[in-house]
């Protein structure tokens, strides 16, 4: 008879269990996404005899507040996975919304299609610089992406600013507002935009050589290099896309309310980079996926809604991200345990 039996341990068992409990561990936010659903829809049907999952109202805002973290957390994701990160989106989007909002006031409430397009790709040439500046900083300089993002988050800011000349730009126009507002087959034109971003980011990065290389990036460097990958040119395109898609946040800011706020992004970074995390992506690189932050938005616009659902005041929805943040967190660090990433 064969002992199976190594250190106390039947090794029969223990390949089976590991794989059962990384098999969890890779499907939580799944899981908890289902879990806070639940609970929010069990709150909603005992204490106010409403409901929360089948009334369209409600799925819609839910669905709209994911949209606004996913514009920020898309572009984002593929800088993570590469091993790097981008502080500077917020204002990516503020800068975007603003240079949007000059240009279509200047041209008046009259302002046609063609005009409020041209303002559009403004506001995203003025996004796009901001990566491509963090682009250079990080490949060409070599500043860590933490520090140079940090310091274009700054430097955004302060521009966004000066253009607007420290004020809220207000428009008034009625094709921004149909952007903003309007709808495509029933579907809200920011979720629509959300939705089309997500496929292309999506298959971007499972489906071509770019995201084959963005994962390489992330596990190991020297190896990208050693194949002759142009690392420099990839990470530029890579912090200019987290750009673009902010901007893209911008535009639709400045089009739902009817106004371009230096600001408008920066409420949303805290929940844009947890979405990632929650959503599988790793703190040292080589791991993630647009679904998991898909799963990661959607789970933060749950709790944003629900905690409001339940009469809690909307600064406990900090507290509530934060502490999933935490989860997120460990259970990577759990995951690097369990493949022999760490002790």
């Amino acid at each position: 008879m064969t002992d199976n039996t190594v250190n106390g341990s039947n090794t029969n068992i223990k390949p089976g269990g590991t794989s059962f409990v990384r098999s969890l561990l890779n499907a939580w936010s799944w899981l908890f996404l289902i879990l806070i659903l639940g609970f929010f829809e069990i709150y909603a049907q005992t204490q106010t005899g409403s409901t929360l999952l089948f009334r369209i109202y409600n799925l819609q805002a839910i669905s709209i507040a994911a949209s606004q973290i996913l514009l920020l957390g898309l572009g984002l994701t593929l800088v993570i996975v590469a091993g790097h990160i981008d502080l500077s989106i917020a204002f990516s989007t503020g800068f975007a919304a603003v240079v949007m909002a000059l240009i279509v006031r200047t041209a008046g409430a009259d302002a046609d299609w063609v005009t409020v397009i041209l303002a559009m790709l403004a506001g995203l040439g003025a996004a796009a610089l901001v990566g491509a500046v963090n682009g250079w900083l990080v490949a060409i300089l070599n500043v860590p992406s933490f520090i140079g993002t940090l310091g274009t988050y700054g430097i955004a800011r302060g521009a966004a600013l000066i253009v607007a000349g420290g004020a809220t730009v207000s428009i008034r126009n009625d094709h921004t507002r149909a952007f903003g507002n309007g709808d495509i087959l029933g579907l809200p034109v920011p979720l629509v935009v959300a939705a089309v971003l997500t496929l292309v980011c999506h298959y971007l990065l499972k489906h071509t050589r770019f995201g084959a290389h963005t994962y390489a990036l992330g596990a190991n460097r020297a190896s990208v290099e050693r194949a002759g990958v142009n690392v420099k040119k990839h990470l530029i395109l890579l912090f200019i896309l987290s750009a673009f898609t902010a901007g893209i946040g911008g535009l639709i800011y400045t089009s739902r309310f009817s106004a371009g706020a230096a600001n408008a992004g920066e409420p949303i970074l805290l929940y844009a980079v947890a979405a990632v995390f929650i959503g599988g992506a790793s703190l040292t690189g080589g791991q993630g996926t647009i679904t998991g932050t898909v799963i990661g938005a959607f789970i933060i616009a749950v709790i944003q809604f629900g905690l409001v659902f339940c009469g809690l005041p909307p600064y406990w929805q900090f507290v509530a991200v934060g502490l999933v943040i935490i989860v997120a967190v460990l259970v990577d660090q759990s995951k690097d345990r369990l493949m022999g990433g760490k002790s």
